[in-house]
């Protein structure tokens, strides 16, 4: 399935669920305990992450989408550094605070990268700690084009689920639930449920095949009144179920998985923001599966940002570097650009690719990040050389700059001059080689206007392909 990076930045979506803390104590262990059994951890460094609801903002954040998160805190050291951690990340919470209960925590042992041990800091929330829940959803759900409840069984989404879906669907938005335990009735009626297989199939009884997972799921999705079921299924992708729709069975994207915590809100979170930007589901179920496979590559709970989504779609459909067109050019630099790379830009024939223009488009390359080749077309080197040129048709010709190490991109162009690519991709720098001024480089100006820089590098000598074709010529080949 081919699909395209929607634009994240457009979408408001309002998460309500279990927020937590996750810290992670990193060290050493060369030695086992007199003690006892275990592992002694020289701990050599700590880092704290917001986990739970809080992790499913944080990817919505990261992918550049407005978030607001409600959930319940304690009045502690630790409830302030989870708010603290979301709000720098462009999160707005709106939390209530328990004054009897701490903030949840769990805190993960590493050691060369394994998990050693989890330590979990949790009392369930109460009826007293949701006081005033309901208002301050509403209070943001106007503003939100998605509903996001995200449930880990600690209370906040225990009794109060039915009435947030139907406040979410009187909105006009979609609600997506990523659900826990097995009382799926109280998920009634929302747009989309994400259970993961194990979750599914404590609710519907074991699914030895697929036919009977869909059977099943089908069964789930008229019992509850829902508009879609995704089953996350790890190793095996993921299955989207619809009532009127063919299932729709995606593989796997992880290349190697190395921690599958907070997979599911990273899936949450994408789906969200995709319909949220006016996605259809099966193409942002395709892009939230993209996501899982990124995320179980990281080490604990992490965020998935939208330069890596774009840059993880441009290596599935082979755009990562190479020949391009115009309009795939255009993304791949947005692309770079989103990760601080510069872009040095370079034109010409390259009939017959010499010593000199390697040597001139390694130089070229260390101009930037990377590099684009613009190359004539074959009627414009013709009205440029004249008859009989090129010597090699474009596809060639491009084809063997693609090869070079020093050259990202290559794209062609039909007019006279580059200056309609210069204008549509504005390079940081523009390059030419031979013995030109500066001011004599066609395009030059408008670099320079919008304050680019231009570069003029010299051949090697005695390197031109018209001396290699007069040579040839002479000696009558």
């Amino acid at each position: 399935m081919k699909f395209e990076i929607p634009p994240f930045q457009q979408a408001r979506i309002l998460v309500v669920g279990d927020v937590m803390l996750d810290r992670y104590w990193h060290g050493r262990a060369t030695r086992v305990s007199p003690e006892a059994p275990v592992p002694v951890v020289q701990v050599g460094s700590e880092e704290g992450r917001p986990g739970g609801a809080g992790n499913v903002a944080l990817n919505l954040a990261a992918l550049g989408s407005a978030a607001s998160l409600i959930g319940v805190i304690g009045a502690d050291p630790n409830g302030e550094d989870l708010r603290s951690r979301l709000s720098a990340a462009g999160v707005y919470c709106d939390f209530l605070v328990s004054p009897s209960k701490p903030t949840i925590t769990k805190l993960r042992i590493i050691s060369q990268h394994q998990q050693l041990i989890r330590l979990d800091f949790e009392e369930p929330h109460d009826a007293a700690d949701l006081n005033g829940l309901q208002a301050k959803v509403e209070s943001l759900l106007h503003g939100a084009q998605a509903l996001v409840l995200s449930d880990y069984g600690k209370g906040v989404l225990t009794d109060n689920v039915a009435g947030l879906i139907r406040m979410g669907r009187q909105q006009g938005i979609p609600v997506i639930v990523d659900p826990k335990g097995t009382e799926f009735e109280k998920y009634r009626d929302a747009t989309l449920i994400t259970p993961n297989l194990a979750e599914f199939e404590a609710v519907v009884g074991a699914c030895p095949n697929e036919d009977s997972l869909v059977e099943k799921g089908q069964a789930l999705l008229k019992s509850l009144n829902l508009e879609a079921l995704l089953i996350t299924r790890g190793e095996h992708g993921m299955t989207l179920l619809r009532p009127d729709a063919p299932e729709l069975h995606l593989p796997a994207r992880a290349q190697e998985v190395f921690d599958v915590t907070g997979a599911g809100d990273t899936v949450i979170s994408v789906l969200a923001a995709s319909l949220a930007a006016g996605e259809s589901l099966p193409e942002a179920t395709a892009l939230a599966n993209l996501a899982a496979g990124l995320v179980v590559g990281k080490l604990g709970t992490a965020a998935i940002s939208g330069p890596e989504l774009r840059r993880a779609k441009l290596r599935e459909h082979g755009t990562g570097r190479g020949v391009m067109t115009s309009d795939q050019l255009l993304v791949a630099i947005q692309d770079a650009r989103a990760h601080g790379e510069s872009i040095v830009f370079t034109n010409g024939c390259f009939d017959i690719i010499h010593a000199g223009h390697v040597g001139y488009l390694t130089e070229a390359r260390k101009l930037g990040d990377r590099l684009i080749v613009a190359v004539n077309d074959d009627e414009s080197v013709r009205k440029l050389k004249g008859a009989g040129r090129p010597i090699n048709p474009l596809e060639r010709r491009m084809a063997v700059l693609a090869g070079l190490e020093a050259v990202d991109w290559v794209v062609s162009f039909a007019e006279d001059t580059p200056e309609p690519l210069l204008e549509r991709f504005q390079p940081e720098v523009l390059v030419k080689g031979g013995d030109y001024g500066i001011d004599q480089v066609v395009g030059g100006n408008f670099v320079k206007s919008y304050g680019g820089r231009v570069e003029v590098l010299e051949f090697l000598d005695d390197c031109s392909t018209s001396a290699i074709v007069e040579k040839l010529q002479d000696r009558g080949i």
